[in-house]
């Protein structure tokens, strides 16, 4: 009987293609630097690749990623190292069953064990008087308890083991037969040669059906018809024996048939079968490196075309064309959805159709249609979202802020870029005859510089100042009462036919906001510059008194309220919205925002006399500038800290 190193010279004559290609490709998933492969990289890269975890990686480097995970995972299993490698790896149980060794092996059995390690290592395992196993038999039968004659013993099984099982992988039958044969020589191996010839049985029931499903392959069945195609069979391999290398690389193909289809559809723009195709992939074999890699691709294909669309669709807005503009951003949406731009778009089209001719940020008057005149200046507010009321912890708060709730506005405003200055009430004054209830009900209530505080004064009126003074023209109107400000509103609607009123609360802290979840628009603290009208702590009154609360270095020049647009406009383009005065809205008062209404309109009760007011003043303390800041007050109430807003409905 020729040796075991002559056999196996003779097989690799014939196979010494596939031996080079399963050199390289074990090389490769044991040795990875010796080409150049970091396995830390690699594990980085797979960590990255979509559903793998948090990680953002760009496309370039997730094709990489991918490409080296195919490499990877496409490689052979560990069954097909090399029979040395696996033989160490499994004897980490062997030295515990070997016997207790009494006396150091003699100079004879030295010599015999090192001829036996020599043939071991040449691969030369049993028939011949000179093989591995013959040799440690013959070192055990001299010194029945050597430990080293044992262990190579063992690990000649353990290599002829591992052999029949990658002949049994590589489906080659007689090498397993032939392995078999020289098992059974080995004491001890009774149990593998049981289990291997099962398996053995098992390949040669498996092997015509993976020619059948080869064959099926190439003609086009893949995975269909239901009951004859290739999938169902390589399915059936699998139940037999899981193991099988051949039917997993023939589910992976079956895959790729999947997956060229959803490329396929993919370039005509039958995006409907490209999702078909792919999920149809996944039921195959879910999140392989493949599917994963077409997928990507996929995906930047429909974003590519969606982009495309989406700049037709801007044109088309452009252009005025919104419902043109709108159907090719349904297409966009339909290819790609939530695709990078689309959002934004779609806001724009809502704000085109809100805003008409106007768009967000945009300044303009209405005319008079039966006087000369114009409104006061308004700015289009955007429509959106925002969190209404004070944060969790934010200091200073108070239960009537809370809770803090989302309010969205869907309808588009405007509001008067700055509080309503006393010429213009003056104008309403005198063109409607009205009578302010500063003159009807008697007086209002300024700042007394001799007491540093307010007081109430009967001589005062809308035509005068936080003082009781003669008020400037270009000042904030002030000692105007809740039913003067909705009074002027309703004689804007009158002389425009359009909608005029006063903001409702949740606009006027959504205006005041801008954008913003600080604590005030121009951030959580003191002011670096001269944003509105506040109490500064340098600041001093005409006979020098200083605030008692104000804003730490703070100083604006003014004491008490300054001509409108003095300061900075807040991000919405809007002047004095949190200083100089405040301003009624439409809301009646509420104790909290437990049922306040959540899509931006007034909180009103029939007959309610306490309304709200909101924005600070120049004489309001820092906590009294929040932008979630909100008070009570009778509507009959005058006051030279109080004035006008409006709003126009669009």
């Amino acid at each position: 009987m020729p040796s075991t190193q002559t056999v196996s010279r003779q097989r690799s004559l014939g196979g010494i293609l596939g031996v080079l290609v399963l050199a390289s490709a074990l090389s490769y998933h044991f040795f990875p630097r010796m080409f150049h492969v970091d396995p830390v990289e690699i594990a980085q890269r797979r960590a990255a690749l979509p559903g793998a975890g948090p990680a953002v990686v760009t496309s370039t480097t997730n094709a990489a990623a991918l490409r080296i995970a195919n490499e990877l995972e496409a490689g052979p299993p560990l069954i097909m190292a090399s029979t040395r490698v696996i033989a160490e790896r499994r004897a980490a149980a062997r030295d515990a069953d070997l016997p207790e060794q009494k006396s150091a092996d003699t100079p004879q059995v030295e010599a015999v064990l090192k001829r036996a390690d020599q043939a071991l290592d040449e691969g030369d395992l049993v028939g011949q008087p000179g093989s591995a196993a013959t040799l440690f038999a013959q070192a055990l039968k001299d010194k029945p308890d050597s430990r080293r004659a044992a262990r190579g013993l063992y690990d000649v099984r353990t290599r002829l083991v591992v052999a029949t099982e990658q002949a049994l992988a590589l489906g080659i039958a007689e090498d397993v037969a032939s392995r078999l044969a020289e098992l059974k020589s080995l004491p001890d191996s009774a149990s593998d040669v049981a289990r291997l010839q099962g398996r053995l049985a098992t390949l040669q029931k498996v092997g015509p059906m993976l020619a059948r499903a080869a064959a099926l392959l190439q003609q086009g069945r893949a995975e269909r018809p239901v009951g004859d195609n290739a999938l169902e069979i390589y399915r059936q391999v699998q139940q037999l024996d899981p193991s099988n290398v051949v039917a997993q690389q023939g589910v992976q193909q079956v895959q790729r048939v999947a997956l060229d289809r959803a490329l396929a559809a993919v370039a005509q723009n039958n995006y409907e079968a490209a999702d078909k195709a792919l999920a149809e992939a996944a039921t195959i074999e879910p999140n392989t490196p493949q599917w994963l890699d077409v997928h990507q691709r996929v995906g930047d294909l429909r974003r590519q075309r969606a982009l495309g669309i989406l700049a037709q669709a801007r044109s088309a807005l452009d252009s005025g064309n919104q419902a043109l503009a709108q159907q090719l951003a349904k297409q966009a949406d339909v290819i790609s959805p939530q695709v990078q731009g689309l959002q934004d778009f779609e806001d724009r089209l809502v704000n085109a159709r809100l805003y008409a001719s106007y768009k967000p940020g945009q300044v303009f008057s209405d005319r008079y249609v039966d006087m000369p005149g114009q409104t006061p200046p308004m700015v289009v507010i955007p429509t959106g979202s925002f969190s209404m009321g004070a944060p969790s912890g934010e200091s200073d708060s108070s239960e009537a802020e809370l809770p803090q709730h989302l309010v969205t506005l869907a309808k588009g405003i405007a509001i008067s870029r700055t509080a309503i200055t006393v010429a213009q009430f003056r104008e309403f004054v005198r063109a409607s005859g009205y009578r302010p209830d500063s003159l009807k009900l008697g007086g209002a209530s300024v700042y007394d510089e001799r007491s540093g505080s307010m007081r109430d004064a009967s001589g005062a009126s809308w035509q005068d100042d936080y003082a009781g003074h003669r008020a400037d023209d270009a000042l904030p109107v002030v000692n105007v009462s809740w039913n003067d400000a909705k009074a002027y509103s309703d004689w804007l609607s009158q002389r425009t036919g359009l909608r005029y009123r006063l903001p409702s609360e949740a606009e006027f802290e959504y205006a005041l906001r801008a954008g913003t979840t600080s604590r005030y628009w121009w951030g959580d603290g003191v002011p670096r510059s001269k944003v509105e009208n506040l109490t500064g702590a340098r600041d001093r009154s005409p006979s020098g008194r200083r605030w008692s609360h104000a804003f730490k270095d703070y100083a604006d020049g003014y004491w008490g309220t300054a001509p409108v647009m003095s300061f900075q406009a807040n991000p919405f383009g809007l002047y004095d919205i949190n200083g100089n005065v405040s301003a009624w809205t439409y809301d009646c008062w509420h104790d909290n925002y437990n049922l306040a209404p959540r899509d931006g309109s007034a909180w009103v009760n029939p007959g309610c006399r306490l309304r709200v007011i909101r924005g600070g003043s120049w004489g309001s303390s820092p906590t009294q500038e929040r932008s979630a800041y909100r008070q009570g007050a009778d509507g009959n109430l005058r006051s030279g800290r109080v004035g006008i807003r409006i709003v126009r409905e669009l």
